[in-house]
């Protein structure tokens, strides 16, 4: 079978998932790049050979030889640029969050179903090894029926990955809400075999607000921007972008459509960089004691007791052999997106259910800005809901 013909818009973070989907020979390969930045299509060039490099976005959408568009722009222009390429009745792969608000997801799903193209989207989390691992113990009834979702997600590199480029500024993302936590909403969402109807949060600008280094408007970012190691506490950071206005800081409550409840906590406090998922049931509850390779997954459903860190079981999280992005999952995406705009069917992601995690999110923004007040998750228009389930067909 001949390699899928990929043509990919954006080489910024996300670059490292073309150059996974870039594997001539083995399914997919990139065959041509857009970028405005002269910095990333020099990059591109060197990582794709002999493919087309551009700064114009249109000359790749209608490339005679690109069979699928990836999408891993920033936040804002995924909607626009998906509907053209689905348009063009290109097959699209876009990165999560779908969208920065529920409008701009609604126009893409709306454009899929119209054009009858197929639309593809990047949550990733749903291939991680933590993530399957603790969805086949609650498929199994370990823990009974799923009643409430707690996750803590600890942000040790918040400064580095989010506060230095576009991620700051609301006119971009909305929030950390969308951009980050769309992961983590999806993946409750999935656990919980539900999504919210009612959200309400809290969350303050408490990490990086006050933080006066702060590069000029225009000046880009240093060659060293990023450091593992460094870079700590936070108020070390440096070279920060000149705008910051999305929360570091945020505590949500959701209800879902099924009756679970679930929160979410997101901190760039924090010093350590991973998720915890505590997902209780009618008969138990389960735990994840790390999110990669030397974790665990810890039920207690055998009785009742005080503190014991002995479970009743305990599964390791898997390794992988291809180590990939987060935790190997990246490679298990695209995979998928090559066999579904191959083949078609049904998906373990959703653009349904990245819909679903974007308006939470939205909402949940909107209530920590007015301080806390409830709001109403919009559900999506039935006919395309059920468009979407069938496995986007007619």
């Amino acid at each position: 079978m001949t390699d899928l013909r990929l043509g990919v818009l954006g080489y910024g973070l996300r670059g490292s998932l073309a150059r996974t989907a870039h594997r001539p020979g083995a399914g997919s390969r990139v065959t041509a790049l857009a970028d405005h930045d002269t910095t990333a299509r020099a990059a591109a060039a060197v990582a794709f050979p002999g493919a087309l490099i551009s700064g114009d976005h249109r000359k790749v959408v209608e490339a005679p030889d690109v069979d699928a568009i990836v999408v891993l722009t920033p936040d804002h222009t995924h909607a626009a640029l998906a509907c053209e390429a689905l348009r063009e009745g290109k097959p699209v792969f876009v990165e999560k969050p779908l969208g920065t608000s529920v409008e701009a997801c609604d126009e893409i799903l709306r454009t899929a179903h119209e054009t009858g193209t197929r639309l593809y989207v990047g949550h990733n989390m749903r291939h991680m090894p933590v993530v399957r691992l603790m969805r086949d113990i609650i498929e199994r009834g370990e823990i009974g029926t799923v009643k409430t979702v707690w996750v803590r997600h600890f942000v040790g590199y918040g400064g580095d990955w989010y506060f230095k480029d576009w991620h700051a500024e609301r006119r971009y993302t909305t929030g950390l809400l969308l951009q980050k936590a769309a992961h983590d909403i999806d993946v409750l969402h999935w656990l919980a075999n539900g999504c919210t109807r009612r959200v309400q949060a809290l969350g303050d600008l408490m990490v990086y607000g006050d933080n006066p280094h702060r590069r000029e408007p225009g000046e880009p970012k240093t060659d060293d921007w990023y450091t593992k190691d460094g870079h700590w506490p936070p108020h070390t950071q440096r070279d920060l972008n000149p705008v910051i206005d999305v929360e570091d800081v945020s505590l949500v409550n959701m209800r879902l459509d099924n009756g679970v409840l679930a929160a979410y906590q997101q901190c760039h406090f924090t010093p350590d960089y991973w998720r915890n998922y505590t997902v209780i049931g009618d008969a138990g509850r389960l735990e994840n004691f790390g999110d990669g390779p030397g974790g665990a997954v810890k039920v207690w459903n055998a009785r009742r007791s005080s503190y014991r860190g002995d479970a009743d079981a305990e599964y390791p999280v898997p390794a992988v052999q291809d180590e990939g992005g987060h935790g190997g999952a990246d490679p298990l995406l695209i995979d998928e997106f090559v066999r579904f705009v191959r083949e078609g069917a049904r998906t373990d992601t959703s653009p349904v259910a990245a819909r679903m995690a974007v308006a939470t999110g939205v909402g949940a923004t909107q209530s920590l800005r007015d301080g806390g007040t409830p709001r109403e998750v919009p559900g999506l228009d039935p006919e395309l809901t059920a468009y979407f389930e069938r496995g986007q067909t007619h």
